[in-house]
C-alpha cells in the first residue's frame, strides 16, 4: 500500500509534497504574479512575526518575503532576529542612520536582506553567463537612481535569448520578464534552508 502511494506520488506529485524547495519558491512567486498589487514603499507598522503591508500594496522585496513566507519562512522574523545579534553587520547605520533594529521594515530593504542572504545562504558570483542563474536563485541589481532592486530567478527562458526570466515588481506589480542583465547585477544568491521548512 505505502509502495502503491510512493508510486502515484512520484507520477502526480502534489503540489509542493516532494518537490525541491526551488521549485516550491518559484511556484510560489509565480503565483504572485496573478496578484494585483499596486507599487508603495510606505512605511507601515505591521504584526510580528509574520507580519505583512496590506496584500494589494507591495515592492520588490514583498514578491521575495511573500514567496519565502507561504513555504513557511518569515523573513521578517529571521532578519530582525540576526539583526538583533549582529546589528552591525548590517547597513542600516550607514545608510539609514539607524541605531536600532526596526521589525517593521528592516525586512523589506534590499540591502539588507543581501546581508542576510550572504550570511545564512549562499553567495553566488555576480555573473553576466546566463548558464550560471538557476530556478530559485535570488539577484539584486542597481536601478538608475540608485536603486536596489530584487528578483527570484524562474524556471522559464526567454525562447529568443536563452535568458532565465524573472520574477520581481520593479513598478507594476509583480511580473516576470526577461530583465536578468537589463541592470547592473548586485548580488547573486541561493537560500534554500531545507530544515526550516
Amino acid at each position: 500500500m505505502i509502495r502503491a502511494i510512493f508510486i502515484l506520488l512520484t507520477l502526480f506529485p502534489i503540489a509542493g509534497f516532494g518537490q525541491p524547495l526551488a521549485t516550491q519558491l518559484v511556484e510560489a512567486a509565480m503565483a504572485r504574479t496573478h496578484q494585483q498589487v499596486s507599487y508603495n514603499g510606505a512605511y507601515f507598522s505591521i504584526a510580528y512575526p509574520n507580519g505583512d503591508v496590506p496584500q494589494h500594496l507591495g515592492v520588490c522585496t514583498d514578491v521575495v518575503i511573500r514567496s519565502y513566507r507561504t513555504l513557511g519562512i518569515d523573513l521578517q522574523k529571521e532578519v530582525h532576529e540576526d539583526m538583533l545579534a549582529h546589528f552591525n553587520q548590517y547597513p542600516s547605520k550607514r545608510i539609514w542612520g539607524l541605531s536600532h533594529t526596526d521589525k517593521n521594515i528592516d525586512h523589506r530593504r534590499v540591502p539588507n536582506l543581501q546581508v542576510y542572504f550572504s550570511r545564512h545562504g549562499e553567495r553566488l558570483a555576480n555573473s553576466s553567463k546566463k548558464e550560471d542563474y538557476h530556478a530559485g536563485e535570488l539577484v539584486t541589481w542597481n536601478l538608475p537612481g540608485n536603486l536596489p532592486h530584487i528578483g527570484i530567478v524562474s524556471d522559464q527562458r526567454n525562447l529568443l535569448t536563452g535568458n532565465p526570466l524573472i520574477i520581481h515588481n520593479i513598478g507594476s506589480g509583480p511580473e516576470i520578464s526577461d530583465m536578468l542583465f537589463a541592470y547592473k547585477i548586485t548580488g547573486h544568491y541561493r537560500f534554500m534552508p531545507e530544515n526550516n521548512y
